[in-house]
């Protein structure tokens, strides 16, 4: 049943880029380049990123919270034989500082080189918007800011001094955030004031936010330096975010399967909604410090203007990030 299904959303998709399709990342030789992407399961944004790189020549090590190994395995399978020795899988829960500890301790000892980190990784949860209290994780943080925000800033900066030689290597180093065009919901005020009521779509929309304003600010101190950040909204992709994100509505979810062929011709595959990602990864004329959208220079958020908000958000994840240091 699930095997049919997914034939017919196939074919959709494959009508639907035929007749409206996206602009397309230009492909490039990526042999000898190094990249991390997180955030790789099946049939995710992340996983047809990784697989394209993969047949471009990288070598890609790939990540989610559980499995990883058995993802890399999958990719193995789709790349063919001769790309297949190219990729790594390593589990990684961006809500357990224990874990990214654990990541970037392994990737510096059995890695030792990054060209190109993609922060693909992240979670939109309660699509329906009936939580009317945070969800917090252990350490006391609103949930969508502790994996979003809080897991990719601080693997970023544990990753930062690879990124940081190979940027002296090849003037070419990248970190790239797939972030979202929510970011427009969320409010600078927001990040040091908590809102009176709450939205789990507004805290989305912040957490995208904070990403942004440390990719900015990330690049306003490497310029010059070989090291560009890039922040993109990938589009409106057919992706199990929104399954994690429905979770537990049995009449919402049964709907959204029956009506599957329907969203996956209006919405973008993971292959069309990847395109910015590898555009800003790999693409020579992608300029860092930008807000990308269908492999073009968007307009941001105004919020973003605000630098001293940046550099005090900055200053803070610093703080927070070496606390956790091993």
């Amino acid at each position: 049943m699930e095997k049919g299904r997914g034939m017919v959303i196939r074919r959709v998709q494959a009508v639907r880029r035929r007749f409206f399709g996206k602009p397309v990342a230009p492909r490039r030789d990526l042999r000898g380049r190094k990249l991390v992407v997180t955030g790789a399961s099946e049939d995710s944004l992340g996983h047809a990123t990784a697989r394209i790189l993969l047949e471009w020549g990288a070598e890609v090590t790939v990540t989610r919270r559980r499995g990883a190994e058995s993802l890399a395995e999958t990719l193995r399978s789709e790349v063919g034989r001769a790309n297949a020795a190219r990729v790594t899988g390593r589990d990684l829960d961006l809500s357990s500082a224990e874990s990214v500890e654990a990541f970037a301790s392994w990737y510096h000892a059995e890695r030792g080189e990054l060209d190109v980190l993609v922060n693909n990784a992240g979670i939109h949860l309660d699509l329906l918007s009936r939580w009317k209290e945070p969800r917090r994780t252990e350490d006391g943080f609103e949930l969508h800011w502790r994996t979003n925000y809080l897991g990719t800033t601080h693997l970023t900066r544990r990753l930062l001094p690879l990124l940081e030689e190979s940027a002296r290597r090849t003037h070419d180093a990248r970190v790239v955030m797939v972030v979202s065009k929510l970011h427009e919901r969320g409010r600078n005020r927001a990040f040091f004031e908590p809102p009176a009521r709450y939205s789990s779509w507004d805290a989305y929309g912040q957490s995208k936010l904070g990403l942004m304003h440390f990719a900015m600010e990330l690049h306003r101190r490497s310029a010059g330096g070989g090291l560009a950040t890039h922040c993109l909204h990938p589009g409106e992709v057919f992706t199990n975010v929104a399954s994690a994100g429905l979770a537990g509505n049995s009449v919402v979810e049964g709907a959204r399967n029956l009506l599957a062929p329907l969203e996956a011709f209006a919405l973008m595959s993971p292959v069309e909604g990847a395109q910015t990602s590898i555009f800003c990864a790999t693409a020579t004329e992608a300029e860092g410090g930008h807000y990308y959208r269908d492999c073009s220079i968007a307009r941001a958020s105004r919020e973003l203007a605000d630098t001293s908000v940046a550099a005090r958000l900055w200053d803070e994840n610093q703080a927070w990030v070496e606390s956790h240091a091993r």
